[in-house]
């Protein structure tokens, strides 16, 4: 204990220095924006490239594992697809009666087979080229699920098309919206943040609410503003309303697992399982919405607050 009292005080006109240093430049960046947003988008440049590598590693022994779950998605999906691709395919080569033919000539109608150009995620078919909403793959790199305001880091940036507050979706639904870009990352704000609301509605009977994260089970949240007055099913289905175009219109979030009437409130607690299981998040897509832009300059020059948005 001497010896370290003795450095100290050899030492201490260094330390004094270094100290202030550190909170001058604590306050030069936090007192102006300017250099505050350089700080920060270097700092998420470089944790990227750490991020970035020491996934590179992880991934190298974890292969199988990525690649069954690659494949169990994949499955998901194509199972959603081939209904379709089975009717058509019994339409066009087997030979069955007129009434029959005219049958699944009905049937094919109704249920078209799918699109090359389109990707069904979060129970939505999204274009994948030009569209109002295209889509950019991203690998993620770090995930946080421990704490009450969650982030992820994604390999794709402003050189790859993504901009602050793009949506981000995955093969199970709502993901959460990029908070601060760098030329080859991206940081995310999860829906698993106490900050994170998403306008959504049950898809049943359109009725309208609010998701958030209450801090505590990264399995589920609350959709809130839901009237007494609506009637709930459990097991109803609840997707984004299409309110703060930031996502699509329809895309699953997850399904009402629980309601409660809270005795001096007028709106429904109801609890909400997620479609996204974050605990194993892998692939991901950034949402870019072209209509967003002209509709935020529309609404800030009105002074119309977005429905359901989320902090930048």
């Amino acid at each position: 204990m001497r010896n370290l009292f003795l450095f100290l005080f050899r030492f201490r006109g260094v330390l004094v220095f270094s100290l202030l240093e550190v909170v001058s430049i604590y306050l030069f960046v936090t007192n102006n924006s300017y250099q505050r947003a350089a700080f920060f988008n270097s700092a998420n440049a470089y944790a990227g490239i750490v991020l970035e590598r020491r996934t590179k590693v992880a991934d190298y022994f974890h292969l199988a594992e990525m690649n069954q779950q690659l494949a169990m998605e994949n499955a998901a999906l194509r199972q959603q697809l081939y209904p379709a691709d089975t009717v058509r395919r019994e339409a066009d080569s087997v030979a069955v009666p007129p009434a029959r033919t005219d049958s699944l000539k009905r049937i094919r109608y109704q249920r078209p087979a799918a699109r090359p150009d389109t990707l069904l995620l979060g129970q939505q078919r999204l274009p994948a080229r030009d569209p109002s909403y295209p889509l950019i793959p991203a690998r993620v790199i770090n995930n946080m699920l421990h704490n009450v305001d969650n982030f992820l880091t994604l390999n794709v940036g402003s050189s790859s098309g993504v901009r602050q507050g793009m949506g981000v979706v995955g093969a199970g639904g709502v993901v959460g919206r990029v908070k601060v870009v760098s030329e080859h990352y991206a940081t995310v704000t999860s829906l698993l943040n106490s900050k994170t609301s998403i306008s959504s509605k049950i898809k049943r009977d359109g009725t309208f609410g609010t998701i958030k994260w209450l801090g505590d089970d990264p399995t589920h949240a609350v959709l809130d503003n839901v009237l007494r007055e609506t009637r709930l099913v459990k097991g109803d289905t609840v997707v984004t309303s299409g309110y703060n175009a930031v996502f699509p219109e329809g895309i699953f979030i997850g399904t009402v697992d629980s309601f409660v009437k809270e005795p001096d409130k007028n709106f429904w607690t109801v609890r909400v399982r997620l479609g996204v299981n974050f605990a194993n998040l892998t692939y991901v897509y950034v949402v870019t919405s072209r209509p967003k832009a002209e509709r935020d300059t529309l609404e800030a020059q009105s002074g119309v607050k977005p429905e359901g948005g989320m902090p930048k």
